[in-house]
């Protein structure tokens, strides 16, 4: 029976992971104890009723293959090294290793009880600040400042962006901007762009402690607490110094062929955030190009050519603020932007924010 090394137990890994348990000997690598499902990390920050459910375990994902803990050192070839264990010989792997963010859109501990702490810390220092200042203007500045305003509406929030507009990044219609915008007003965050930072404040993101800072334009914000929302890097850094690394661009991800094996590596594939495919890394597209890998590595398996593609779909974006606000972009059969409004995007993401959706993936109840 084949063996397939799963690197990482993100929405891309636990995907291909589960996709080919029925087919071969599936052993899925994973730094965390608990699966994190990030697109609810927003609101976990501000709701407390929100912070164990966010955390989910790995124990139902498989049914004939293994999860193990650990950090993976090394790929070499389909050999994989996890610190303190002995090297995994592999038929084929797949990277799915995701990315790192600040806090607390994503948590760097690999232990759910620790990020669970840090979390009832920063419920702790929301309740007791005043204003907050977000870093940032993004689909996470964005979103994390809807979630604040709704549980904490009498705290002030101001969203600093270095751009000359929020959502600077290509892809985002004005229509969608100016929706956005019209809603940050509405909660009373306060929105600067156009300059950044002059100097960083002197307390850790997500500590409490009043602070002063000004923008290079010389606009003065004071706040009790602050985020970095803005950094995402492809976690890449075990594949330096392998033959790998000549497939790494220098933002950390991997080059991949349309079948997504990895450039130069007939048994070694990438999904999510880790590929250079051109498209935004989001949960819902590395799910799409896991059931490639899946289709793929099933054809090798059976003496087949992977002959399967991965064709980035409609960029779809759904960008709540809180349980009742937000807006949509989607785009229509005919390639034509449509902008829903509130009522439409909490009915899609703002009230679930699809847990269940993943706890049926992870076959839990």
């Amino acid at each position: 029976m084949a063996r397939i090394v799963v690197v990482g137990g993100g929405y891309g890994g636990v995907t291909v992971a589960k996709g080919l348990d029925p087919l071969a000997e599936v052993i899925l690598v994973e730094q965390k104890d608990r699966f994190v499902h990030h697109a609810a990390a927003l609101r976990a920050a501000v709701e407390e009723t929100w912070q164990h459910s966010i955390f989910m375990p790995y124990s139902n994902l498989l049914t004939h293959g293994t999860f193990i803990q650990g950090t993976v050192s090394r790929v070499e070839g389909t050999t994989v090294h996890v610190y303190g264990r002995e090297p995994i010989e592999a038929d084929y792997v797949v990277l799915a290793s995701g990315s790192t963010y600040p806090f607390p859109a994503k948590y760097s501990s690999s232990r759910a009880q620790v990020a669970q702490a840090r979390l009832e810390q920063l419920h702790e220092n929301l309740r007791a600040a005043r204003s907050v200042m977000l870093v940032g203007g993004g689909t996470v500045g964005i979103e994390f400042a809807g979630e604040l305003a709704a549980t904490h509406p009498d705290l002030n929030i101001t969203i600093v962006e270095k751009e000359q507009d929020i959502l600077s990044t290509p892809g985002y219609s004005p229509k969608l901007r100016e929706e956005i915008k019209t809603q940050l007003a509405e909660l009373g965050i306060r929105l600067i762009t156009g300059s950044s930072l002059a100097y960083l404040p002197p307390f850790n993101v997500g500590e409490l402690g009043h602070f002063t800072v000004q923008t290079v334009d010389g606009e003065e914000i004071q706040a009790d607490l602050w985020f970095q929302c803005y950094g995402a890097r492809a976690n890449s850094g075990f594949l330096a110094g392998t033959s790998y690394e000549e497939a790494l661009h220098p933002d950390g991800t991997i080059r991949v062929e349309p079948t997504l094996q990895v450039n130069g590596y007939a048994n070694t594939y990438a999904v999510g955030d880790i590929t250079d495919v051109r498209e935004s890394k989001r949960a819902d597209a590395a799910r799409q190009q896991a059931r490639v890998v899946i289709a793929n590595i099933s054809a090798q398996i059976r003496g087949e050519q992977p002959e399967n593609v991965y064709r980035p779909t409609k960029e779809w974006v759904i960008l709540p603020l809180g349980p009742r606000m937000g807006a949509s972009q989607l785009l229509d059969d005919e390639g034509n932007t449509r902008i829903l409004g509130a009522d439409e995007t909490a009915e899609i993401k703002g009230a679930d924010l699809m847990v269940s959706v993943i706890r049926a993936q992870l076959n839990l109840p």
